[in-house]
């Protein structure tokens, strides 16, 4: 049984989907096919100005909200998927939502419904000390992202306040799948892994869409790879249907091959 104390006692992989993305029923199935390869599931929040995500993130946001999308249904549709799955459920979303609801009372009724953390992309750590206090008494993980261009002090302090995992935006930009990885991904790792604690966990997320992303990114000493916008392209095509449910099994079993492998190759060389 997969849970918070055997996070990462090898490599994840941490996929992400948006609530409601074609619909809370399919969602709901998505989450269930993708829990046999993944070690975290990241679930998003929808909202109607998502800054940090690229065109195909910001259509599934439209697409939920187009169909009504409520936030209690991201709490209902967790509430279903922990009825057969104890696997780690992130929520991500933008401040603006926790905020409105009351940051205690988003928290609580996060836990409540099984979520294990949360991801507020545009919340700075400067601006999170409310926040974290209210993670901490009730138990329940923060992540925070730094970037290629984070200075190192900066990435001290965010691991140091990321109870979870530690989100790496592998380069500049907003999400969306890329070709391939440039130096500057693979020595911003190495340097992250450098400076935070040896006990975190440093998952890597922006761009990746395939087995050799994965193997290369884990072979520099990732400790997970999170992908989203390679599966939500799947559902963009194939909608609620049983292709999509094939068709994210199918890559999520790629992904799961190429962390695999480039952990052999980060072991072989550490």
């Amino acid at each position: 049984m997969k849970n918070l104390n055997n996070l990462n006692e090898k490599p994840i992989l941490v996929s992400f989907l948006v609530s409601g993305d074609p619909n809370i029923e399919a969602t709901l199935k998505y989450m269930k096919a993708l829990d046999e390869y993944c070690g975290v599931i990241e679930l998003g929040i929808p909202f109607s100005d998502p800054v940090a995500d690229g065109s195909t993130i910001q259509e599934a946001n439209v697409r939920s909200l187009s169909n009504g999308f409520k936030i209690n249904q991201s709490f209902d549709l967790l509430k279903e998927f922990r009825k057969d799955s104890d696997t780690p459920v992130v929520l991500m979303t933008y401040y603006n939502l926790v905020y409105n609801r009351g940051i205690e009372d988003f928290v609580i009724d996060a836990k409540k419904a099984g979520a294990n953390g949360l991801i507020i992309v545009d919340l700075p750590l400067d601006e999170a000390e409310e926040y974290q206090k209210i993670c901490k008494k009730h138990e329940f993980g923060t992540i925070f992202l730094v970037a290629p261009n984070t200075p190192d002090e900066r990435i001290i302090y965010s691991d140091e306040s990321s109870t979870m995992f530690l989100y790496l935006i592998s380069t500049f930009g907003i999400t969306g799948t890329r070709d391939s990885f440039e130096k500057m991904t693979f020595d911003f790792i190495k340097r992250a892994k450098s400076l935070c604690s040896d006990n975190s966990k440093l998952y890597v997320g922006f761009g990746i869409s395939n087995e050799k992303h994965a193997e290369n990114l884990i072979s520099q000493g990732a400790d997970g790879i999170i992908v989203g916008s390679a599966f939500v392209n799947i559902i963009k095509e194939y909608g609620d249907s049983e292709d999509t449910i094939i068709k994210l099994k199918e890559l999520a079993k790629e992904l799961h091959g190429g962390i695999e492998k480039g952990y052999a190759k980060y072991i072989k060389s550490d």
